[in-house]
């Protein structure tokens, strides 16, 4: 722990790059650091753009018309039901 104070900013980023880092205090385990956001693999953000993609893909193939979309809620004569 002593050592780690004036490493801290290194350990820290080694953490968020994906290693593991822990702290031992007098030779035993005490801390693990770990990013608050993992390291996403080169695959799993491939998968991600891709679920993106089709989901926009989706709603521009939806045409439906925003304007029409409250009709039912008013009757013949334009007025509220």
């Amino acid at each position: 722990m002593t050592e780690a104070k004036g490493q801290l900013t290194d350990l820290v980023r080694r953490a968020e790059a994906g290693d593991e880092v822990i702290l031992t205090r007098h030779g035993h385990a005490a801390v693990r650091l770990v990013p608050v956001n993992p390291v996403g693999n080169a695959a799993s953000r491939k998968a991600l753009l891709a679920s993106v993609r089709s989901s926009a893909a989706a709603k521009v193939a939806d045409r439906r018309v925003a304007a029409r979309s409250q009709d039912f809620l008013y009757g013949e004569d334009g007025l509220p039901e």
